[in-house]
């Protein structure tokens, strides 16, 4: 199977737009093409998307808000650590997310991931985004440890 951009068997491989980060010349191809690469789990194409940096935005044909939402839904997934949550909702927020939408993500997600995940995720996600969960609940006069802390 042709690289991104090589002439293969078929021609040449249908490009649609090329990366502006300038760490290279990899261009992005059609995505049947990008469907195709990943379902067959071509080395060459895999290894240049897991290869770019996780601020560049360019490849996914992503803005960079929907880019940060998304990988928040994918953390959420995963049960990440609670850094991973502080960098990716201030990415999110910088990109002009707003803490409804990163909320908005956990309540998305909920149905697919499951409650116990997005339970998990709770507390780290309020936090990222400055929210102190335990001071709230003391507020109102709950203990703290009914969140499952």
């Amino acid at each position: 199977m042709p690289a991104v951009g090589e002439s293969g068997g078929m021609g040449r491989v249908p490009v649609r737009a090329v990366c502006r980060s300038g760490r290279g010349d990899w261009a992005v191809a059609k995505h049947e093409d990008a469907l195709r690469w990943m379902a067959l789990s071509d080395e060459r194409f895999i290894e240049k998307v897991l290869s770019e940096q996780l601020e560049d935005v360019d490849t996914c044909d992503l803005d960079p808000k929907t880019h940060a939402l998304v990988r928040l839904g994918a953390l959420v997934a995963l049960d990440a650590a609670p850094a991973s949550y502080q960098w990716n909702a201030s990415m999110a927020l910088a990109s002009g997310a707003t803490v409804d939408e990163i909320v908005g993500v956990l309540i998305a997600v909920a149905p697919t991931v499951g409650l116990a995940r997005v339970v998990s995720a709770a507390p780290a996600v309020a936090t990222a985004i400055g929210y102190d969960i335990d001071a709230a609940l003391e507020a109102n006069g709950r203990d703290a440890t009914l969140r499952g802390a």
